[in-house]
């Protein structure tokens, strides 16, 4: 983590007046880091998803309910915090309707998430020698915006 990030965590605990918790993760998301910030900033987007696989490949551990993490900028930026409110394993092809339009991507619909995160699945998974499936493991996190200093 950053020292950015990390004052801007420590600055978030100390107007909390409570205890902070130990650990913090900071990360971008996808591939369009900036657009999709906003939608969390903007209470649109509440839920995210990642390829089990890949916890799996870089040996991290999968989020946990109560989890913070950090959301950045394409520059690396702080720019909100989250707090993890559920986890799911799940097929790819099992995930429902509303945890799709959750994601608040494109349209908000089933069909562009669907068809949104076939292709970044199939991109990410050809980079490390894998084909993608229709049933590929997902790690279905929703989440809930707990701070964001600056709206951008």
């Amino acid at each position: 983590m950053n020292a950015a990030s990390m004052k801007y965590w420590n600055d978030f605990w100390i107007a909390q007046c409570k205890k902070q918790p130990s650990s913090v993760t900071a990360w971008q998301f996808g591939e369009t880091p900036d657009y999709l910030a906003k939608l969390v900033i903007d209470g649109i987007k509440t839920a995210t998803c990642s390829g089990l696989i890949f916890y799996e490949l870089e040996n991290e551990p999968l989020p946990a309910v109560d989890d913070y993490s950090i959301i950045l900028s394409s520059k690396d930026e702080p720019l909100a915090i989250i707090r993890t409110s559920q986890v799911d394993l799940m097929p790819m092809n099992e995930v429902p309707e509303e945890f799709a339009i959750a994601e608040g991507e494109g349209d908000r619909t089933y069909s562009y998430w669907k068809e949104a995160h076939e292709r970044f699945f199939r991109k990410e998974l050809s980079e490390v020698g894998l084909a993608y499936t229709e049933d590929i493991m997902l790690v279905c996190e929703r989440f809930e915006l707990v701070y964001v200093r600056n709206k951008f």
